[in-house]
């Protein structure tokens, strides 16, 4: 299979994690794409959907899918999102697709958080994908020179030849060469640095459930 194919599969799987008459919590990327249009076909049993990206939000009305803003909701059922890295207890690398900080929030007001990835994704120890972090454009360098510190090579995000700009209006950071043997406390520390908006590990905002593409169908794992 494809691994356009092992995303489109859990894609579908997610829809028996929706919760029916509820809000769901949608996150952002291809996968989660897969996810969308499968949503669509059963978007009269949900009451509509909170989205972590301008992206997924247009995607998601573009099939006639209600979204409700966070403030307008109280609590998010099931939370449905893609993860760049998960490690064996349901701990995540994610900002690849640059909307970390709404997906975090959406996480962070969901009962539950259901992560959908092809097989390639699940790894020993964090840190082989660039680990992305949301900053003030202003503190950049600053921040730069804290993870070098930690033996980490940070780089500045671009798109076009220009800083890349998130839908929160700050930059990211894509941090290479760090081995996260703790995501909890690496996660509690960075948060604390001035300037960082988000740091890319969700180690309190974990997943509870994964479901993952194999060639040999969708495999459940349960943290």
């Amino acid at each position: 299979m494809t691994q356009d194919e092992l995303k489109a599969m859990v894609g579908r799987a997610a829809l028996d994690h929706v919760v029916a008459g509820a809000i769901v919590g949608v996150g952002t990327g291809s996968t989660v794409n897969k996810f969308i249009d499968a949503l669509a076909g059963i978007q009269d049993r949900i009451a509509g959907a909170v989205s972590s990206s301008e992206a997924s939000t247009a995607r998601l009305k573009g099939l006639g899918i209600r979204v409700f803003d966070c403030n307008e909701v109280d609590e998010i059922a099931v939370y449905i999102d893609g993860a760049d890295e998960i490690d064996g207890q349901g701990h995540m690398v994610k900002g690849g697709g640059a909307a970390l900080t709404r997906e975090k929030i959406v996480a962070a007001q969901s009962r539950r958080f259901v992560c959908i990835a092809d097989e390639s994704k699940l790894v020993g120890r964090l840190g082989a994908f660039p680990l992305p972090v949301e900053v003030v454009p202003m503190a950049a360098r600053r921040i730069a020179r804290q993870f070098a510190a930690l033996g980490g090579e940070a780089t500045l995000r671009l798109k076009d030849g220009r800083p890349l700009v998130t839908d929160n209006g700050q930059h990211i950071l894509d941090v290479r060469g760090l081995a996260i043997a703790d995501p909890l406390a690496f996660e509690s520390e960075v948060n604390q640095w001035p300037g960082v908006v988000t740091v890319g590990v969700f180690a309190h905002q974990k997943a509870q459930v994964c479901l993952l593409g194999t060639p040999a169908g969708v495999r459940t794992l349960v943290f």
